[in-house]
């Protein structure tokens, strides 16, 4: 998500300045794969010509965040997209009552930062790394000029921002009409997209904790947890330690979400 180690003008190590809430720590650095060969697993890029690839990896800089660190805030000014390499981050946004909501977690391949980049206008939501994240990070001017010479490029972000639209939908919906178990539910579910497959069922990424999940559902982490030990009672999901095995899927589905 590097081609240069010249500074990006995010802080000293690249990352930019550490925020409150963030940790002044060294995390791991492991050795990226090179920038072209990210770019390539992206959507968003995937069928530029390698020479056009390889002028994208020259503009774009590597970023490090550790775990914890805030990458970007809600209502800041920002001119970059960010590729993610490794690691995994939660876009969210703060209600009036202070209350963080998960709008999504984001993996390798996955982007972010693109609205602002686009618009010119403040970061609509804020985004912190949940484990060490390495990230390429590509300035507002180069990603339009990639647009004016490859028009496709912006009809595959719009695509992109639509999905994404779609899902934020679901989730006000979820938010709205379904009581507090649905929503746990629902945020089980979404998880259980990047989860592991396995005869018994799907078990969930070990990122997913029970903060996680009541920021995602709009509740507490005690209700949370209450709501876990109902449903592992009930035979829809075993609890190893902190990982969570969902093992009827489709049950959950449609007994709690009759959207």
């Amino acid at each position: 998500m590097p081609i240069s180690s010249r500074s990006t003008g995010l802080g000293a190590s690249g990352a930019g300045p550490l925020r409150k809430g963030s940790r002044s720590l060294k995390c791991a650095k492991e050795v990226p794969m090179e920038g072209k060969e990210l770019l390539r697993m992206v959507p968003l890029f995937s069928d530029l010509k390698d020479e056009e690839l390889e002028l994208l990896a020259q503009v774009s800089y590597p970023a490090h965040f550790c775990k914890g660190q805030v990458i970007l805030m809600e209502e800041e000014e920002g001119n970059t997209l960010f590729v993610i390499e490794r690691g995994r981050v939660k876009v969210s946004v703060q209600g009036r009552d202070g209350r963080e909501f998960v709008l999504a977690v984001l993996g390798e391949g996955d982007f972010f930062g693109e609205m602002a980049l686009l618009d010119g206008k403040p970061r609509s939501a804020t985004v912190v790394a949940l484990e060490d994240t390495t990230a390429l990070t590509l300035r507002r001017g180069d990603f339009l000029a990639i647009i004016h010479r490859n028009p496709w490029v912006a009809v595959r972000l719009l695509e992109e921002m639509a999905r994404r639209i779609r899902v934020a939908d679901n989730k006000m919906k979820s938010l709205a009409l379904l009581d507090v178990t649905g929503r746990i539910v629902y945020s089980l579910l979404q998880m259980a997209e990047d989860g592991v497959r396995t005869s018994e069922g799907v078990l969930l990424p070990s990122r997913v904790t029970r903060q996680l999940l009541a920021d995602m559902s709009g509740t507490s982490r005690e209700t949370v947890s209450r709501t876990l030990g109902r449903l592992r009672d009930e035979g829809y999901i075993r609890i190893n330690g902190r990982r969570i095995v969902i093992l009827k899927e489709k049950q959950l589905w449609n007994d709690f979400l009759p959207l």
